[in-house]
């Protein structure tokens, strides 16, 4: 009630585009936190440094490298628009993928963590009954895995709530399309009497993510005394 309409849209909005970017993310997080940790080839080091680039990059550069691939007249983006009708820059689903490249080091780094605490044991002895390598992953990898998993989605949502250099330089920062949280209390501190309101954004930021943060911890160690570990 205490929230404007601008405000509201905008909160509303970041829960959407952070959704997205989860379930985007999440099948790409757990097939890459399964290769980096159980398989060893040659560039493993290299994918794994890739993998985690934007931990290190500023954000303004990754939302750079996507305007490239993904613009109106990058390869990608304009294979996109020319094939299934797909546009990205400048739309909330481009905000989702640029919150999702933002947010994946953070995802795969939870799953590997508690994919490496695994037993292999267990999948050896599934192995010699007989069981098929999907059936050893989906009932005793990915189950025993599930609190990495659980805390590294929780994570990611809360970080691309919070994501704003890569948002705006990949789709810009038009009300009701990608302003979200970050760019409303931005667009708030560039306006003239806009304290209160930024106060108001920053306020629902910083309850967000703190709360998005115990949530994660919290189903971790939920899932793991179901699990008796």
């Amino acid at each position: 009630m205490w929230l404007s309409a601008n405000e509201s849209e905008a909160l509303a909005l970041s829960l959407s585009v952070a959704t997205r970017s989860v379930l985007l993310s999440l099948p790409f997080a757990l097939l890459l936190a399964w290769v980096l940790t159980r398989k060893q080839f040659h560039g493993r080091t290299v994918l794994d440094a890739f993998v985690h680039l934007p931990l290190v990059l500023p954000p303004v550069v990754v939302g750079y490298i996507l305007l490239l691939l993904f613009g109106a007249r990058g390869p990608i983006g304009s294979w996109l628009d020319r094939v299934f009708g797909i546009e990205l820059i400048f739309t909330r689903n481009g905000a989702a993928l640029a919150t999702a490249v933002m947010s994946f080091p953070l995802m795969v780094r939870a799953m590997r963590i508690s994919l490496e605490n695994v037993d292999r044991g267990l999948e050896d002895a599934a192995r010699t009954l007989g069981a098929g390598a999907f059936d050893r992953f989906a009932t005793i990898t990915l189950p025993l895995m599930l609190p990495g998993v659980l805390a590294g989605a929780i994570t990611a949502f809360s970080a691309a709530l919070g994501e704003f250099g890569a948002v705006i330089t990949f789709v810009s920062n038009i009300p009701g399309e990608t302003r979200t949280l970050p760019l409303a209390l931005y667009t708030a501190l560039q306006t003239p009497g806009g304290d209160t309101e930024a106060a108001r954004l920053a306020i629902i930021s910083c309850v967000l993510g703190l709360g998005g943060l115990l949530l994660s911890e919290w189903f971790a160690r939920r899932v793991r005394r179901m699990l008796g570990r």
